[in-house]
């Protein structure tokens, strides 16, 4: 079978221009490998063949022998740009440049035939999928039969030959490949699957196996992250320390990636309510705050709410209570203002975090003292919650809200009297 070497970055990346946050496991899963493989090809995802994160002989090897590469270069993934520029360097042809369709091209690409697709979120619907594994299938096949010009170092350079090399070896590197892209696959599966099982302990082991294979990974650290502080063992305060621990390679201090702050977040939240020390607290504060600020991202905001409000709670001057219930009342509207807009979208119903809009609306109206929207969306959140996981962590966080109630109620009845 011919070979197609797929260059992208693996998991969740941010755009930093833009800010926009982009799952490009779900480009390769949802998109390229389905249009390569419904064309007769081998895919191999170029991360699988690098070793700590350095390209060496291996990505070379298949830089110039494959039969096609697909470079995703969404977000501007050095990695992925040089690759590129690698491939383009050592074959006159059979390249594709892909990049998401809100995404800037990078460097002098803009003259280059790229194709488009789009993302909603972080995720790619259905429909979507759907079409673009449909049009770049038909462009696989059309870039494979013409075996046009394609590099514009040969474009430019017409009279330049292209290397060559013997094929000693080079199925046995294929091989390998496939086989960690399996295993790799196998054991974000196997923890994902577990996560959805409640087994956050079990789930923390597969999540570990893929950190050894791929170390670094921000997509991988946070979900080991995330099973490691659920799983709650030896013990709750143990296994929070583990989880921030297991965070430190991704710098959640200085981070503007939603996903990292709020799960570092959430752990700093959890260590105040065990230990009730404030500096937890305002860590937690600070972590939510970088989430919803930079990125206005709903998950920190509603958490940045909620952790104003516990510290109102132990302020000793009556004007900082009185500051912090505020800023957590505008926090909640802001986010109201952010999600209902989504709801009216055709495409909502496909999102993958929808149970969490439902969820974050409730408790902003449950706050707000609006009991019957808010009882409105805990049902729609119960409909498509799908881990008992889910619900155990909405209902901690209605309970903290409702107990908050009486206090959040008597510090802004002036304010609201004085308006």
């Amino acid at each position: 079978m011919k070979l197609c070497f797929v260059v992208m970055g693996y998991g969740k990346k941010t755009e930093y221009e833009t800010g926009r946050t982009l799952d490009l496991n779900a480009t390769y899963e949802t998109i390229i490998e389905p249009a390569v493989t419904s064309r007769g090809l081998r895919c191999v995802r170029a991360d699988e063949v690098m070793q700590s994160g350095l390209i060496d002989v291996q990505m070379y090897d298949m830089l110039l022998r494959a039969d096609l590469v697909i470079a995703d270069i969404s977000t501007g993934n050095v990695n992925a740009v040089y690759e590129l520029g690698v491939r383009h360097a050592l074959r006159p042809n059979s390249t594709i440049v892909m990049s998401e369709d809100k995404g800037k091209l990078y460097f002098d690409l803009n003259h280059i035939s790229t194709f488009r697709y789009a993302h909603f979120g972080e995720d790619i619907l259905a429909r979507e999928a759907k079409r673009a594994v449909q049009d770049l299938g038909e462009l696989i096949e059309a870039v494979m039969a013409a075996q046009a010009v394609d590099s514009p170092v040969y474009t430019f350079l017409p009279k330049l030959q292209r290397p060559r090399m013997t094929d000693e070896k080079f199925e046995e590197l294929i091989e390998e490949a496939e086989a960690a892209q399996q295993k790799l696959s196998y054991h974000m599966r196997e923890g994902e699957r577990l996560m959805g099982q409640s087994k956050h302990h079990l789930a923390s082991i597969e999540f570990a196996a893929a950190r050894d294979m791929k170390p670094g990974e921000p997509d991988i650290l946070q979900k080991l992250a995330l099973s490691t502080y659920k799983a709650g063992v030896p013990s709750k305060i143990a296994a929070l320390r583990a989880g921030m621990e297991v965070l430190q390679p991704l710098n959640p201090e200085n981070s503007n990636d939603p996903e990292t702050v709020g799960i570092a977040g959430a752990i700093a939240k959890r260590i105040w309510l065990l230990e009730q020390d404030r500096a937890s607290l305002d860590a937690a504060i600070a972590f939510y705050r970088r989430g919803f600020e930079v990125k206005r991202d709903y998950y920190n905001g509603e958490n940045l709410a909620l952790c104003f409000e516990f510290r109102a709670q132990i302020q000793t001057v009556e004007t900082e209570k009185v500051f912090d219930f505020m800023c957590a009342r505008k926090i909640r509207e802001a986010i109201v203002r952010i999600l209902l807009p989504a709801l009216e979208s055709p495409d909502f119903i496909e999102r993958r975090d929808k149970r969490w809009v439902y969820a974050t609306l409730a408790n902003c109206y449950f706050a707000t003292d609006d009991a019957v929207q808010g009882n409105a969306f805990e049902l729609q959140f119960r409909g498509a919650a799908s881990a008992a996981w889910e619900i155990e962590t909405y209902e901690t966080g209605k309970n903290d809200l409702l107990a908050i109630e009486p206090a959040r109620n008597a510090a802004l009845a002036p304010a609201q009297e004085h308006v």
